[in-house]
């Protein structure tokens, strides 16, 4: 039995629709009973839990011959962020010591290797520790920028001829369905020994300019590519309703980003198959 969160998002989804489809047995946890329906009538069975709720997702972890775990994004208005992290992060390595499935793939983070000063992916540092202590075999699938979040950034891009973003390097960048596809495959190819740490990216490193230039190639416009400041981009967050902790965590995950501590320091380098002119005309559609 393959047990998968995050069903209601990109990743999980993926999952175990992936899973599924290659008639592997499969129980989704999910919030509440409304969001599993989909999924029974899909196939697969539900288990209602709370990723922050120890108790109730080592239930839904028992038996399992591997499970998919992640942290889940920040709410935008979210504050506190730091305690809010700490209890889900205790409660995902508890629940995973208390089940001891056969093998946990962890949805982590380029730069996940550093303790502090990566903004929001600080967090996930902890839960790599945990499971790496518990002796639970454990898989790291350290996924680089993700492609939908240049979602946000289209609209404005296409009516004002820009793209602004405080990106300034040439980084890794993944599509949500090579994550969900890898973890898939990570899952029925069974544990390692002990933990490792996987690193995903999509099918070439991209600059804030190839960005552009993918999005003027789509629409038939000149785009021009303008990173602007961390600072800025924490004051366009802020403005938009992102909770000032928020647009500040994320200032500090660029300027990270920009720095170089979001680089590979471990594991094996997958790369999937989904470009980013491809990701681009779906979120565009």
């Amino acid at each position: 039995m393959y047990v998968i969160a995050g069903v209601s998002g990109n990743t999980g989804s993926v999952v175990a629709d992936t899973l599924l489809a290659a008639k592997q047995p499969v129980r989704v946890i999910v919030r509440d009973a409304a969001r599993g329906e989909p999924w029974k009538a899909k196939g697969a069975e539900v288990a209602i839990a709370s990723l922050d709720d120890r108790a109730a997702l080592a239930r839904a972890l028992t038996g399992a011959q591997g499970a998919y775990l992640l942290i889940p994004p920040n709410g935008w208005t979210e504050t506190s962020i730091p305690a809010g992290r700490k209890r889900l992060s205790d409660a995902i390595a508890g629940a995973v010591q208390d089940a001891r499935p056969g093998h946990v793939v962890l949805l982590s983070s380029a730069g996940a290797q550093h303790a502090s000063g990566t903004g929001p992916v600080q967090y996930i540092h902890p839960i790599e520790t945990a499971l790496r202590a518990s002796g639970v075999p454990s898989t790291f699938l350290r996924a680089g920028f993700f492609m939908e979040n240049w979602g946000a950034t289209l609209k404005g891009a296409i009516e004002s001829g820009t793209l602004y973003y405080a990106l300034a390097t040439r980084i890794p960048q993944v599509a949500t369905g090579d994550i969900g596809k890898t973890v898939a495959r990570l899952l029925v190819e069974g544990p390692p020994a002990g933990a490792r740490v996987v690193n995903l990216a999509g099918p070439a490193d991209l600059t804030l300019e190839d960005v552009a230039a993918a999005l003027a190639k789509i629409t038939g416009k000149p785009i021009a590519a303008v990173s602007v400041p961390p600072a800025a981009m924490v004051e366009s967050l802020a403005g938009m309703g992102a909770s000032r902790e928020l647009a500040e965590m994320y200032g500090e995950m660029i300027t990270a980003i920009n720095a170089g501590k979001f680089a590979w320091d471990e594991g094996d380098l997958l790369r999937g198959s989904i470009t980013l002119e491809q990701r681009l005309r779906e979120l565009l559609a």
